[in-house]
């Protein structure tokens, strides 16, 4: 694990808005909590209209000049901007293991990812390019050239504070948009710090802007005229409501929900591999990511193999504050989140599953104050059942026993959610047949965690997204551009006389 200083700042958090830090206008804040001791770290102030009024004003009044700004000078910021978050990746994964709890190398590695976003914006000049074609009718050409839509707003979840919202505002901001952030008021100082670092990369100011806050800010989001697209991540309900808000008000949406990851483990996979791939898939970041394996489809005769070796190597996870270098799982984000999952659990006993590792009641050293929960793992589960059917968002590993592949399959696509799934396999013809068949928008061959490298796109399926795109990607371009056409001809080509047909290729 790199060395890194806790991040230990007692410090009100507030907006950045203009260019410049601010307390904002309203009055109310609510505390920020080091989820490994339980205690109040600092105060963050929160949101009202006017501070959203201020930061869409900020925006609007430098989207103009910084739309008009050529493509490769844009991607001269974005560059170096890439070399201060190198500089500083350290601190930012402090940050977020202050105050979400993800083990530090965990945080490193979410900095890394967003960094890669950052990367892939920096050839914008090359995603910008139009389509060109000469002579499409008689002296006329025709071409395409894509455009910023003005300002646009991303509001993100607090289980990756820094890398959803680089999912959004990298891609935003190359393609000639201002950006307001509304991030988690759980983790919100990572923004900050971003927010900072453009600055010193060059970014003009207003062009970059972040408002902390609840759902007054998130409203106001949505219903500002001079918003014209908004990013989101988080739980399924939420999503469905940004988006259906959203478009009411004649926005572009693009609202990433919750999911159900399941990995398929067949009979002749590779059994240590697999338990490698489920214990880091279901307990890493302590089950608090989008994309965490929380059910395992064991297949045949495999689950007799597997489930007492994912058994004993849950009850020996290592759990405890983030920033000690062999901690394997830290605490969960709230102390509500930890009693929400805890309830999962004794409703899974309730339901009948079999208990085979019970989490409840951990407390770590030291930390008795901590939001911590210990990995739990449940044989027998059912399809019917509330632990299988909704997101626990924790670190609960449900296994269901299937006959074939094909149910296995069906089981899946049965599901409501289709974000990301794995499958375990010697077999390439099972391999194809299931990446073919299964409905998730990210699938994973022997990959636990199948998330997409920049270039290629986040997204699920079916109750896991609502919109059209995915984030990031050339899929982000599309999001946050629009397609112009333009067919021009010049006077000496121009026939005598009105026209009343409609003009076609001659």
């Amino acid at each position: 694990m790199g060395a890194a200083a806790a991040f230990t700042s007692a410090a009100d958090v507030g907006h950045w808005i203009a260019g410049a830090a601010t307390r904002g206008r309203g009055t109310r804040s609510q505390p920020i909590y080091n989820p490994a001791t339980g205690a109040v770290a600092r105060q963050l102030r929160l949101a009202e209209e006017a501070d959203v009024a201020a930061a869409v004003a900020a925006a609007s009044a430098a989207q103009p000049a910084w739309g008009e700004t050529p493509p490769i000078r844009r991607a001269r910021v974005l560059n170096a901007f890439l070399a201060l978050l190198n500089q500083h990746k350290d601190a930012l994964a402090a940050m977020i293991t202050a105050e979400h709890g993800k083990v530090f190398s965990d945080a490193q590695g979410e900095v890394m990812r967003g960094i890669d976003i950052v990367e892939f914006a920096c050839g914008i000049p090359q995603l910008l390019k139009g389509d060109y074609t000469d002579q499409v009718s008689s002296g006329i050409d025709n071409w395409t050239l894509r455009q910023p839509l003005g300002v646009v707003a991303g509001i993100t979840p607090f289980n990756f504070p820094c890398m959803v919202p680089m999912w959004m505002f990298p891609v935003a901001l190359a393609c000639g948009n201002a950006f307001v952030l509304k991030p988690s008021e759980r983790d919100p100082s990572a923004s900050l710090l971003m927010a900072e670092l453009l600055q010193r990369a060059g970014l003009p100011d207003g062009v970059f802007n972040v408002v902390q806050g609840d759902r007054i800010a998130v409203d106001a989001l949505l219903a500002h005229p001079e918003v014209k697209a908004v990013s989101f991540v988080g739980s399924t309900p939420i999503a469905q409501h940004i988006f259906e808000t959203g478009a009411r008000h004649g926005k572009r949406v693009q609202a990433l929900g919750g999911a159900k990851n399941h990995l398929v483990v067949m009979p002749d996979a590779d059994l240590e591999q697999a338990v490698d791939a489920l214990i880091g898939a279901a307990y890493g970041s302590a089950g608090e990511r989008c994309m965490a394996i929380s059910v395992a489809v064991l297949v045949g005769d495999v689950a007799e193999r597997i489930v007492p070796r994912l058994a004993e190597r849950a009850r020996r996870l290592r759990i405890g504050n983030g920033m000690e270098g062999d901690v394997e799982m830290g605490p969960v984000v709230t102390a509500q989140a930890r009693d929400r999952i805890e309830g999962y659990i004794a409703l899974g006993v309730e339901e009948g599953a079999k208990l085979v590792v019970d989490g409840r009641g951990c407390t770590v050293p030291g930390h008795e104050g901590g939001f911590f929960t210990g990995g739990t793992l449940f044989d027998h589960v059912r399809p019917q059942m509330r632990i299988y059917r909704e997101e626990i968002f924790g670190p609960v590993l449900a296994c269901v026993r299937v006959k074939d592949l094909a149910e296995a399959v069906a089981l899946v696509n049965a599901h409501e959610f289709g974000n990301g799934v794995a499958c375990f396999t010697s077999d390439g013809g099972a391999a194809r047949a299931f990446a073919r068949s299964i409905q998730a928008g990210m699938v994973g061959i022997n990959v636990p965690i199948p998330v997409p490298m920049a270039w290629h796109g986040f997204g699920g399926w079916k109750k896991s997204l609502f919109g059209d795109m995915h984030a990031y990607g050339e899929e982000g371009v599309r999001f946050y551009t629009r397609q112009k056409s333009v067919m021009q001809r010049w006077p000496d080509s121009i026939g005598k006389g009105a026209e009343f047909a409609l003009p076609t290729a001659r």
